[in-house]
């Protein structure tokens, strides 16, 4: 299991988002990832019905693993998540997180999730308040913020989004992992880590060049 306090102590941290790599050459942009500086990857799971599209499932996360010994930060934009945390966890996810919109009480999830081995995340949308998120906010070891609507990469970023992780880093433990997802790039992730953001979901920002080299840019805008 990931030792949160020892990954924070790493400071920011772009989380790669794959959904967004070249899916013809997956294996080798995970390493070109690694040798660039990445210390986490992000896996967006889409079911078509939670989210109006659908991404990959249960065989790339395990063809991914099996290429890295990074953390694998597996996102489940489903209607029914309690029906695929096992099968995740066992395709390699060290992290799992669940919407509110699709669970009334998400601590039943959270217990499940570390009981296979994981560490539980949890994640609101655009229009949802932090206040449908905050009696569960210190039961959970990572809370992401989306900055879009679920579903498909390269949309603008909702300006809402900062008072949002303001309002989760006052509310959440010290420890808390508070990821921010969509739109994330060049003229949004400064204020996103000035927000109390420490860790950064980019995918199209990232992969529309040289990986290494659009790593290394972003990598230092958190750096500001």
């Amino acid at each position: 299991m990931i030792d949160v306090v020892e990954f924070l102590r790493g400071g920011l941290r772009l989380n790669p988002s794959l959904l967004a790599a070249d899916f013809a050459n997956l294996g080798s942009d995970i390493k070109l990832l690694e040798l660039a500086g990445a210390s986490i990857l992000h896996l967006d799971i889409m079911d078509g019905h939670f989210v109006p599209n659908i991404s990959f499932g249960v065989p790339v996360v395990e063809a991914v693993r099996r290429v890295t010994e990074l953390p694998l930060d597996v996102h489940l934009m489903l209607s029914n998540p309690a029906d695929y945390l096992q099968v995740f966890r066992r395709a390699g996810a060290d992290l799992l997180s669940i919407h509110i919109e699709a669970v009334s009480d998400p601590r039943p999830l959270f217990d499940q999730i570390r009981k296979l081995g994981a560490l539980p995340g949890l994640v609101l949308n655009p229009p949802t308040p932090v206040e449908a998120i905050e009696s569960f906010a210190n039961d959970c070891d990572l809370i992401l913020a989306m900055g879009v609507m679920p579903g498909f990469g390269g949309q603008k970023f909702d300006p809402n989004t900062i008072d949002k992780l303001k309002r989760i880093k006052s509310i959440g433990k010290k420890d808390l992992l508070l990821s921010v997802d969509g739109g994330i790039g060049d003229g949004t992730i400064a204020d996103c880590a000035a927000a109390g953001a420490n860790l950064f979901v980019a995918g199209t920002a990232l992969f529309k060049g040289d990986l290494k080299t659009r790593f290394k840019q972003l990598s230092e805008l958190l750096k500001q």
